[in-house]
């Protein structure tokens, strides 16, 4: 068992006294350039890495660790890791621990079927033994912060009060709680009374992660597990204002109204931040569709947005078509909507597949 000590103290929100946000690692998202640009519009007061993939061969990811060496978002920046070799995911967290992060994370939530085959991610949630071993390792090897990010289980809850009692057992710092089970990937509603359950029986703050769509719908979600604040994925990629208006709701405050022509200040923004030099154009605006694909849900009830952006093939007329759609005609001054309408789906043809990696964009997305 752990040996007591004392709990470092996580790093003060923006809003003193106020709950907690943190934008959700996601893969082949949460690179340096968005997080410069949620940071442009109202930083979370954590930002969680991509996971370091860690195996025998492994050594920690230029690209991500670029997400904390080059961060000038001024927020702490948490490292994931995602593996179950003992002594390769202490080898990993003793390199990371060179460099700036706030703590290290482990990854006990990816639902994607080649991340669990591997043991790995939410797979682990099937074995608490094995979680306990990894849990001791890096608690051991951890000298600060470490945190957890999980989900309710792997195809059901049996195991879940186990994993909490390990958590606390070896004195996890923060708990981020999806409140999906594993096989239920993002397709079910999402369990806010295993969340309320957690936050009762860790003795560490819990996070509440899943559809939190909105500031109203943050507070609601806090109000419902009394969680010390919340983690949001993919609804900022669609809406970076997000965590600047979760603290204008938290403070009481009138939450900031958006327009099109706001969205479309983002599109620019994101389009150059996420640009990297020699990539060909028409590979760059594919993978700029896969972040509009959840813009889009905001931008019109009908989804004519999101079929026109589809068939785009150059920058040219990628932009044409934003400005059609958020610019012209006086659609600038029309709302954004802080929820996605009813309806027009981020993934218009399946949901996660079978086979894919469904912890990134170019699947989740799909």
């Amino acid at each position: 068992m752990t040996t007591d000590r004392a709990r470092p103290s996580l790093p003060a929100g923006q809003q003193p006294g106020g709950p907690l946000t943190a934008l959700a690692p996601m893969q082949d998202v949460t690179d340096l350039a968005f997080m410069g640009v949620i940071a442009h519009y109202g930083a979370p007061d954590y930002f969680f890495t991509e996971f370091f993939r860690v195996h025998a061969q492994s050594k920690p990811e230029k690209h991500i660790l670029r997400s904390i060496d080059e961060n000038t978002t001024g927020r702490p920046v948490f490292a994931q890791l995602i593996g179950e070799d003992l002594g390769h995911l202490a080898r990993t967290a003793e390199e990371l621990l060179r460099h700036n992060v706030a703590g290290i994370d482990l990854n006990l939530g990816c639902p994607a079927p080649k991340v669990y085959k591997k043991n790995v991610g939410g797979g682990l949630l099937r074995e608490p033994a094995k979680v306990g071993e990894i849990l001791a390792c890096l608690r051991a090897i951890v000298p600060g912060l470490f945190t957890v990010k999980m989900r309710i289980g792997f195809d059901d809850t049996a195991n879940f009060d186990r994993l909490l009692d390990l958590v606390n057992e070896h004195r996890v710092d923060l708990l981020s709680v999806h409140g999906r089970t594993v096989k239920e990937m993002y397709r079910s509603e999402v369990h806010y009374d295993w969340i309320a359950h957690a936050v009762a029986r860790a003795r560490c703050p819990v996070l509440a992660n899943g559809n939190v769509l909105s500031a109203p719908r943050a507070a609601a979600v806090l109000a419902e597990t009394r969680a010390a604040g919340v983690m949001i994925g993919r609804h900022a990629i669609r809406n970076p204002w997000i965590f600047r208006q979760c603290r204008e709701q938290f403070a009481g405050q009138p939450v900031t109204r958006l327009t099109l022509a706001d969205a479309r200040d983002y599109i620019e923004r994101l389009y150059r931040a996420t640009q990297p030099p020699g990539l060909a154009e028409r590979y760059h605006v594919n993978k700029m569709k896969k972040y509009l694909n959840f813009v889009g849900q905001s931008v019109d009830p009908t989804g004519a947005f999101l079929h026109a952006m589809r068939r785009a093939e150059t920058e040219a007329g990628l932009f044409a078509i934003c400005d059609r759609h958020l610019m012209a005609d006086g659609a600038a001054e029309r709302e954004f909507a802080p929820e996605p309408y009813p309806g027009v789906i981020a993934r218009p043809n399946c949901e996660t597949p079978a086979e894919a990696d469904g912890c990134s964009l170019e699947t989740v997305t799909a």
